[in-house]
C-alpha cells in the first residue's frame, strides 16, 4: 500500500470503516500523527454510508478511500487482501455485525495475526446495553457528564458544545490505545483485538468524581466542590456589554491577585469559607460589571489572577494565541476551493507548512490501493464494471 505522512507513525497502515463518530475521530488522530488512512465504505447504492459535510474530520486530509460491496463474495476478498497488509483496522459496527460480514478480529487475524484490529462501540460488546443505539449526548448522560453539569432551566442539564463523548472518551482512547498496542507488536510480535466503550471513556473522565462516592459516599453534584462551582473562586461573571469571563483562581496566590486586582481585599482570607460564598460572589459580580470584558482581560489576564475571556468560535479562529501556534491550516479542494481548517495541533503531530489538497467526496483510490496489494488492473476494471467495487 502507499505510504502514509510523516510523523511518529509514519509507515503504519490504518483501515476505517467508519464514516463519523469515535472511530473516525480516532483515524483521524492517526492520520494526524503520519499513518497511512484507507476510508472503507460501500459502493453507491451498495449500503448505507454516512457521509459528513466535506469540512468535517479535517476535510479527510491525508487519507485515502476505497468503496467496496463487503456482502459480495469477490468484494469481501478485495478487502481481505487489503486487510492482510495493514497493520490496523478500526470498525464501529455494532456488536456482532464485522463477525456476520465475515470480517470479524477471529477471521483477519486467522490471516494476518500481527494485525491491531480496534472495535468502537457505544457501551462495549456484552452487558445489558451493548445492542443500545446511541450518539454522544447519550454516552455522557450515561456517563455522568450530564448529571455533573451545571444545569439550566428547570435543572435541565445542558447540552454540550462539543461531542466530548465521541473525540475525548471514544476517539482518543481508541487512537490511545491502538499506538500502545503497536507499541507492544513491535516486542512481541502479537496483534490485539481492542474493544473501545465509549461510555467507558466518560466514566473515566468522571473519575474524579466517582472516585470521591465510591471513596466517601458523598454524591457529587453540581456545586458540591470547587471544580463544579461550590466556591466563587471557580465560575463565570457577566461583564457590563453582555459578555462572559471565566475565573479559576483556585490556588491562594491567584484568588489574592484577583481580589486586589478588583478591590475586595478583605475577602482573600475567606477564599473558602462557606458563609462567605454568597458575598463573594455578589462583591465579583458587581465588580465584573463594571467595565467591559475586553478591559477586563487587558487588566486581569496576563497578571496571575487566572481570568479569561469566554470567546465564540468566530474569534477563537482569529485569537492571536491560535495564530502564533500555527493551529489554523489552508485547504484546497477542486470541488469547495479554499478554506481554512484545524491543523495537527496536538504534541507530535508534524505541522503543516504549506497549503493542503484534500480529496473531493466522490473521489476514490480503490484501484490504486487494490493494485497495491497484488490486484490486477484488469481484474479490478472488471469488479468496477460490476459494482463490487468504486
Amino acid at each position: 500500500m502507499p505510504a502514509g505522512g510523516t510523523g511518529p507513525l509514519e509507515g503504519v497502515t490504518v483501515l476505517d470503516l467508519s464514516s463519523v463518530g469515535p472511530a473516525s475521530r480516532a483515524t483521524r488522530l492517526l492520520a494526524d500523527y503520519g499513518a497511512r488512512v484507507v476510508k472503507i465504505g460501500p459502493p453507491p447504492g451498495k449500503g448505507s454510508y454516512t457521509v459528513p459535510p466535506f469540512y468535517a474530520y479535517a476535510a479527510q486530509r491525508g487519507t485515502s478511500r476505497a468503496l467496496i460491496d463487503l456482502r459480495d463474495p469477490a468484494g469481501l476478498e478485495a478487502f481481505m487482501a487489503l486487510a492482510s497488509r495493514t497493520d490496523v483496522l478500526v470498525e464501529s459496527f455494532r456488536p456482532g455485525t464485522a463477525d456476520r460480514l465475515g470480517i470479524g478480529y477471529s477471521t483477519i487475524s486467522s490471516r494476518n495475526p500481527g494485525i491491531v484490529y480496534c472495535s468502537t462501540s457505544g457501551y462495549g460488546s456484552s452487558g445489558p446495553r451493548s445492542n443500545w443505539a446511541g450518539h454522544d449526548l447519550d454516552y455522557l448522560a450515561v456517563g455522568g457528564f450530564l448529571a455533573m453539569s451545571e444545569p439550566g432551566e428547570e435543572g435541565r442539564p445542558p447540552l454540550p458544545g462539543a461531542t466530548i463523548a465521541d473525540s475525548a472518551a471514544g476517539g482518543m482512547q481508541a487512537a490511545l490505545a491502538i499506538t500502545t498496542a503497536l507499541f507492544g507488536r513491535a516486542s512481541n510480535g502479537r496483534g490485539l483485538h481492542l474493544e473501545v466503550s465509549v461510555t467507558d471513556g466518560v466514566l473515566w473522565i468522571m473519575s474524579l468524581a466517582v472516585d470521591e462516592y465510591l471513596a466517601t459516599g458523598r454524591d457529587a453534584a453540581p456545586g458540591h466542590d470547587v471544580l463544579s462551582g461550590h466556591y466563587a473562586c471557580y465560575g463565570t461573571y457577566r461583564a457590563r456589554d453582555g459578555r462572559w469571563l471565566a475565573v479559576a483562581a483556585i490556588e491562594a496566590r491567584f484568588f489574592a491577585n484577583l481580589c486586589k486586582a478588583l478591590g475586595c481585599e478583605q475577602l482573600i482570607p475567606r477564599q473558602y469559607d462557606d458563609d462567605s460564598q454568597v458575598e463573594i460572589r455578589t462583591t465579583f459580580s458587581a465588580s465584573f460589571a463594571a467595565k467591559d470584558m475586553s478591559q477586563w482581560v487587558l487588566e486581569l489576564a496576563g497578571e496571575d489572577t487566572c481570568v479569561a475571556p469566554v470567546q465564540s468560535v468566530a474569534e477563537l479562529a482569529a485569537d492571536e494565541q491560535f495564530a502564533h501556534s500555527g493551529s489554523f491550516v489552508e485547504a484546497k479542494s477542486d470541488r469547495h476551493g479554499s478554506f481554512r481548517q484545524v491543523g495537527p495541533v496536538l504534541a507530535g503531530m508534524p505541522p503543516l507548512t504549506e497549503p493542503v489538497t484534500v480529496p473531493d467526496e466522490e473521489s476514490t483510490d480503490t484501484e490504486e490501493l487494490l493494485v497495491g496489494v497484488g490486484y490486477e488492473r484488469s481484474r479490478v476494471e472488471e469488479l468496477t464494471l460490476r459494482g463490487v467495487v468504486a
